[in-house]
This record gives structure tokens, C-alpha cells and sequence, in this order.
């Protein structure tokens, strides 16, 4: 999960770059970094941290030009406090291209090797947004004849990308004195919408972000999503030229983008993100009728903030009293190496405070968007009884989490899950609940792609089904052996 955001204007663009990555910076913290390009010169800065400690005064005024493009990291390949695997990535041929990229490729093996051995390109990290930006640079490359560069030749090379390239990869690029390419992987896992603004002087301008809201918030119009194979240029005149890349796309999107990565205010592949979190809630409620003795339940509690919506529709549907239990500390520090349970639990404690007089001698009902490692459910649940709670029932709106994400989440292990092997019985005995309540994976599919053309979604990590190749068991455990959490 990252969060990518790239802009073609007639104006000065370093401060419309900055601005969509603070509105994208929910979507990642280890790193970020901004490149533009002024004519055929880029400028770069990249740094660890958020965006407002990464970036000084004298930064900006280095990011020239009207071309620009950004990043907010979170790492699930390489290492997440190494500096250097910072995005955006640049390469000098052809012409000098900048890539970022949201997603996790599968077959990165098999492509280092080949970017080795055949393409004879040499790779300086461990990032998968290196090994993509030189396959593309390599295709790009193969595709021209002379000086000159058209659109047709862009497409072509993004066609190799999808024959060559599994995984997920919503991916933006500058190429210098050119223009600006974006494209998708052809199952649409994860998210990337274009907009547009129509300037006085009849220009039209451009921006290609994760989410809609970046448009919402800088006065663009949201045009539509960028299509699953579908790839986008956009020339420094201001021209939008598009093409269908892949023959067989078809949109499959991630179905944690609705249930806990994306923003609320957000709208993805039609599908409003808040509105899906409340039909969460909706048919989250159903399941804890179902198996729940009502006269265990005197209040229901979100986890502050994405379970809001679910846990409103929840206590609505249930008729039972709504309430905000838990504070939570916007002002504490980041923790940015967390490397084990230990430091997880810490951070729970330093970022949530239970208020004693909303839990003493009631029976909750806690709800949160997911249940993942188990740890911060069990300092959640502790936390309630420590505060005075007679019962803790705890409900999950998203199903158990029970296989690893592959495509840009970082869950690599099985074994870190604490829905993996064991029954449900089992999860509420090692969280501490006296009632453990997940969404059903029907349910949710129902829950999200109600009302749109969305017809499926991924659910790997919940169904251990992958739709892209390369996931086989040998695959899954070369990544748990390889890739840390």
C-alpha cells in the first residue's frame, strides 16, 4: 500500500504535488518523495518520514517545472528504513524516465534474473519499483528507431510490461521532455483515478492520484478510473492520449481498500468507500444477531477511525446504544521500526486510551475494520477490561485473515496471522474475548460491490484464492522466508 500522485500543468507544480501527497499520507509513512520535471531536467528529493518533516522550504524551491509527480511509502518489499529504496525511482535511458509505483509484484525472481542476464540492467535495492521501472525502460527502449518518441511506441512498451510483469502495479512516469504515462495492471488490484481542470486560457490540466479525493480537495473534476491495462500519457502540451494495453483486463479490486486502507471521502471504481464501510455494518449486524446473546451487549464501540461507519450501522441495526470509548492520540510520535509483538503493543498503548467511565460494568461490543496479527486486538480487549468492562465481545468487519496479502499489503506470513489454523473459539481465546464475531466473505463482497459493475474482488488474504499467477505454495514460502513484517 502506497500512495502515488502525478501532475501535468501550465503553472508551477511542487506545491500541488506536496499538497496531494499530505491528503494521500494515510496510505503510507516509512517514506516519501517528490521528483519534477523542469523541460528535460528533473529535481528530485526524497526522504524517511511523513510528508511535512521530509520536506524543508529549500526542497521546493529545487522541484521545478510544470511536469511533476510523488510518493508516500509503505514498504512491503525491500526495506522499509533504508533511505535509498525511497520512491520515486529514476533510470537515464531512454531519454531519463521516473517511475513511482503503488502494489507488489510476484514474479520478481524471475524478473531480476532476466533484467540481469538479458537485459543485462543492473538493479541497486531491493525494491520491486526498480525492477518495474527498468523492465519498462528496457521495453521502451526496444521499441525505438530514431530520435523521436511517439505515443504508439509508450503503449507498446506497456503492452511488454503486462506480458512480462504479474503482481499489482498502479504506476505513474515522467518521461523527460515528453510527457507523463500512468498505467494499471490488468486486474485493477489496486487503485488510480484521472481528473482534470479546464484553466481560463482553454488549457486543460491533469492529475493521475490513488484516490479521488486529491481531486476533490485541489479543484480538479474526477474524470473516471484509470481502466485495469489501461494506459494513460498525458503530453506537456496538455494532451490526453489513452489505450487499452491488455487484451484480457478485468477489474478486480482489493477489497481492503473498502474495508481499511482507503479514505472515507473517497470513491473507487464507482464504489463510495464510506458508504461500502456502512453496508459493512449493516450486514456485520445480521451475523452478530445470529450468534450473539443480545443481553451480552449494552453498548457498541468502534476503534478509532475506520470501524466508525460499520459500528454505527451496527448499533443502529442492533438497536443499541452507540458509543466512543476509546481515545485516540493523534500527537504521538511515529514509531518507524517496529520490528517484532513487542514494539506493536507499545504503540497500541501510546495511541489509544479507554475511558473508564464509558466501559464500568457494561457489556461491549467492539468493533473494528480487521483483525490481523491479534496483537492489537488483545491490548484492545485488555484495555476494555482493565477500564472496567463486564463483557468484551469483539466483532471484526472485514473476515478472518488467514492467508498472506501478496499484492501491496504487508502480511507475508501465515503464521503471524492469528486466524491462521485456528477456529474462531480459538481467535477469541487468544485475543481475550468472551465473543468473537467476523463478517462472513460473501458478505462483504455484497457489502462493497453493491450497486456498482464491480463484479468481484480480491480477497486473497481471506480466501487464499490469487487471481494473478506466480502464487503458488512455493512462492508463499519463499516470501515468508524472505520479507519481514
Amino acid at each position: 500500500m502506497c500512495g502515488i500522485v502525478g501532475i501535468v500543468s501550465s503553472d508551477p507544480v511542487n506545491q500541488l504535488v506536496y499538497d496531494s501527497l499530505l491528503l494521500l499520507q494515510h496510505r503510507g509513512q516509512d517514506s516519501t518523495g517528490i521528483a519534477t520535471a523542469e523541460g528535460s531536467i528533473f529535481h528530485i528529493v526524497k526522504a524517511k518520514g511523513q510528508v511535512r518533516e521530509a520536506f524543508r522550504t529549500r526542497d521546493m524551491r529545487s522541484l521545478l517545472g510544470t511536469m511533476g509527480l510523488g510518493h508516500v511509502r509503505y514498504a512491503t518489499q525491500g526495506t522499509a528504513s533504508a533511505e535509498q529504496e525511497a520512491q520515486p525511482f529514476y533510470v537515464n535511458a531512454p531519454y531519463g524516465i521516473i517511475l513511482v509505483h503503488n502494489g507488489n509484484l510476484t514474479n520478481t525472481r524471475e524478473l531480476t534474473d532476466e533484467l540481469y542476464s538479458i537485459d543485462r540492467r543492473h538493479l541497486n535495492t531491493n525494491s520491486d519499483t526498480e525492477v518495474l521501472l527498468n523492465v519498462f525502460a528496457n521495453e521502451l527502449q526496444s521499441q525505438i528507431t530514431g530520435l523521436s518518441l511517439d505515443p504508439d511506441q509508450i503503449f507498446t512498451a506497456v503492452e511488454r510490461v503486462h506480458e512480462r510483469v504479474e503482481g499489482s502495479y498502479a504506476t505513474i512516469a515522467m518521461i523527460a521532455g515528453h510527457g507523463l504515462l500512468a498505467f494499471r495492471d490488468p486486474f485493477g488490484i489496486r487503485p488510480l483515478t484521472l481528473g482534470s481542470r479546464l484553466l481560463d486560457s482553454g488549457q486543460m490540466e491533469y492529475v493521475v492520484a490513488s484516490e479521488s479525493l486529491v481531486m476533490e480537495s485541489l479543484g480538479y473534476t474526477v474524470l473516471r478510473d484509470v481502466a485495469p491495462g489501461e494506459a494513460v500519457f498525458i503530453t506537456l502540451a496538455g494532451e490526453l492520449i489513452t489505450k487499452q494495453c491488455a487484451p484480457n483486463s478485468v477489474l478486480v479490486p482489493c477489497s481492503f481498500e473498502y474495508v481499511y486502507l482507503a479514505r472515507p471521502d473517497s470513491v473507487m471504481s464507482g464504489i463510495s468507500v464510506y458508504e461500502a464501510r456502512l453496508r459493512l455494518g449493516d450486514y456485520l449486524a445480521d451475523t452478530v444477531a445470529r450468534y450473539t446473546p443480545m443481553g451480552d451487549i449494552d453498548v457498541v464501540m468502534p476503534i478509532p477511525d475506520s470501524s466508525r461507519p460499520a459500528a454505527m450501522q451496527v448499533a443502529q441495526k442492533l438497536g443499541v446504544e452507540y458509543r466512543e470509548g476509546f481515545y485516540k492520540n493523534r500527537y504521538v510520535g511515529r514509531t518507524f521500526i517496529m520490528p517484532g509483538q513487542a514494539a506493536r503493543k507499545k504503540s497500541v498503548r501510546q495511541k489509544l486510551n479507554a475511558m473508564s467511565s464509558e466501559f464500568k460494568g457494561k457489556n461491549i461490543l467492539i468493533v473494528d475494520d480487521s483483525i490481523v496479527r491479534g496483537t492489537t486486538s488483545k491490548e484492545i480487549v485488555d484495555m476494555a477490561r482493565q477500564a472496567g468492562a463486564n463483557k468484551v465481545t469483539f466483532a471484526s468487519a472485514a473476515p478472518p485473515v488467514r492467508y498472506p496479502h501478496v499484492y501491496g499489503i504487508n502480511m507475508p506470513s501465515r503464521h503471524e496471522l492469528v486466524a491462521h489454523d485456528r477456529k474462531i473459539p480459538e481467535i477469541a481465546q487468544a485475543i481475550g474475548a468472551d465473543h468473537l464475531i467476523y463478517q462472513e466473505v460473501e458478505d462483504m463482497r455484497k457489502a462493497i460491490t453493491l450497486g456498482s459493475d464491480v463484479t468481484d474482488l480480491e480477497m486473497s488474504c481471506f480466501t487464499g484464492d490469487y487471481v494473478t499467477g506466480s502464487v503458488s505454495p512455493e512462492y508463499l514460502a519463499w516470501v515468508e522466508a524472505n520479507q519481514l513484517s
